[in-house]
């Protein structure tokens, strides 16, 4: 069950419209590797350390692909590529490595994990 709370937001392209409400998932903990590990193991024949050394070598991995420009696909989990923010150019020429502000990571969900959002259930607590 996902939890949701009512937010206002202003609409940033015009600051004198009034606030709009929306809904806004709320997290509920979070999982780090050494519980993905011990979930793992629990379903499975392989303990809990070498779980985790799994996950860690995908960790490691993954970020060496990405850093090579490579698309890493997860199966089912879905695809993580970089992509990057930068300033423009009026110009074709003036555009260079140097306009690149920051990096981060684009996500697209595979198909399965697709499908499971259209399952959820939400429940809304107050504020």
């Amino acid at each position: 069950m996902i939890k949701v709370k009512t937010i206002a937001r202003k609409n940033p392209q015009d600051l004198q419209a009034p606030e709009q409400f929306y809904l806004h998932a709320v997290k509920d903990g979070v999982v780090d590797f050494e519980r993905l590990a011990y979930l793992i193991s629990n379903q499975s024949t392989v303990r809990e350390a070498d779980c985790l050394a799994v996950l860690n070598a995908l960790q490691h991995n993954m970020m060496d692909e990405l850093a090579q420009g490579r698309v890493v696909q997860l199966g089912s989990l879905g695809n993580f590529q970089v992509g990057i923010r930068c300033e423009g150019s009026s110009l074709p020429e003036e555009v260079n490595a140097s306009k690149v502000r920051s990096a981060h990571i684009n996500y697209r969900p595979g198909k399965r994990l697709r499908k499971a959002l259209l399952g959820l259930e939400y429940k809304l607590i107050s504020g």
